[in-house]
C-alpha cells in the first residue's frame, strides 16, 4: 500500500501551477500597494514579474497533466487583478491623476478593456484560431503601461511630465484589449520539437538585448508587438480589396477589348 493515496497525490500536483498564478496574484497585488506607497517603479517590475509567472503556470498545467476548470477560472481572476487593475492604478497614481475626470475615465477604459477581454477569451476559447490572439493580450496591454512607467522614471522624468502620452497609452490598450485586431500567439511553436543551432543563439541574443537595457528593450519590445496587429489588420484590407477589385478588372476586359 503506497504511503500517500492516489488521491492526495493527485491533489498536491494540481496545487503546483495554482502556486504559480497565486504568485503572480500576489505580484499584481504588490504593485497595486507599491503605487500606493508611490513606488512606482517597484510597481512596474512587479506587473513584469507577473507576466513572467502568468506565463508559467499555464505550461506547468499543461506539462503536467493537471489542467482544471478551477485552475482555468482562477488564472482569470488573477490575471484580472494583475493585468487589469494593477496597470490601471499604477498609471492612474502615477501620471492621471492630475488630469481630472480624464485621467481616472481613461484608467476605467483600460480596466473594463481587460475584464471584457478576459471575459471574450474565455467563451471564445475554442472557437478561435488559436495561432491568434481575438484583441491585444491583457498581459501585453500591461507590459504597455508597465513598461512606459519604468523607462520614463529611469531617464528621470516623472508622470506630469508625460501625462497626455499616458492618457493616449492607457486608452489605446484598453481599446485594443477589445477590438477584433488578431495579433500572433506563439502557440503554434512547439518547445518540445528540435530546433537548429541557430534558434539558441538567437534566444541567447535576445536576452543579451533585454539585459543590456531592460526598461527600453522591453516597452519597446511590446510596443511593437501591440503595432504588429494593426500592422497586419492593414495589410489584411489591403489584400481583401485587391482581390476583391481583380474580378471587377477581369470583366472589363473584353469589352474594352471589343471597342
Amino acid at each position: 500500500m503506497p504511503l500517500i493515496s492516489l488521491e492526495k497525490r493527485r491533489r498536491g500536483i494540481y496545487i503546483l501551477p495554482n502556486l504559480f498564478t497565486t504568485a503572480a496574484l500576489f505580484a499584481g497585488f504588490y504593485a497595486i500597494v507599491q503605487a500606493m506607497n508611490q513606488r512606482y517603479e517597484f510597481a512596474a517590475v512587479a506587473i513584469f514579474i507577473a507576466m513572467v509567472l502568468d506565463g508559467l503556470d499555464g505550461r506547468v498545467a499543461r506539462l503536467t497533466h493537471t489542467q482544471s476548470a478551477f485552475g482555468a477560472e482562477y488564472d482569470s481572476l488573477s490575471d484580472m487583478v494583475s493585468f487589469g487593475a494593477a496597470p490601471a492604478l499604477v498609471m492612474y497614481e502615477w501620471a492621471l491623476r492630475d488630469l481630472g475626470k480624464l485621467g481616472w475615465i481613461a484608467a476605467f477604459i483600460y480596466c473594463a478593456g481587460a475584464a471584457l477581454r478576459l471575459a471574450r477569451f474565455n467563451t471564445n476559447i475554442d472557437v478561435v484560431d488559436k495561432r491568434y490572439f481575438q484583441g491585444l493580450p491583457s498581459p501585453a496591454a500591461a507590459a504597455l503601461i508597465a513598461g512606459m512607467v519604468w523607462v520614463v522614471i529611469d531617464n528621470g522624468l516623472t508622470g506630469d511630465d508625460v501625462s497626455w502620452l499616458a492618457c493616449f497609452l492607457t486608452i489605446f490598450a484598453g481599446v485594443s484589449m477589445v477590438s477584433n485586431v488578431l495579433f500572433w500567439s506563439g502557440k503554434d511553436i512547439n518547445l518540445r520539437r528540435s530546433v537548429p543551432f541557430i534558434v539558441v543563439i538567437a534566444l541567447v541574443m535576445a536576452f543579451a538585448l533585454v539585459s543590456t537595457y531592460p526598461p527600453g528593450v522591453l516597452f519597446a519590445l511590446f510596443l511593437a508587438y501591440a503595432a504588429s496587429g494593426y500592422v497586419m489588420w492593414i495589410w489584411r484590407w489591403h489584400k481583401r480589396r485587391e482581390r476583391a477589385a481583380a474580378p471587377q478588372e477581369a470583366r472589363s476586359e473584353p469589352g474594352e477589348l471589343g471597342e
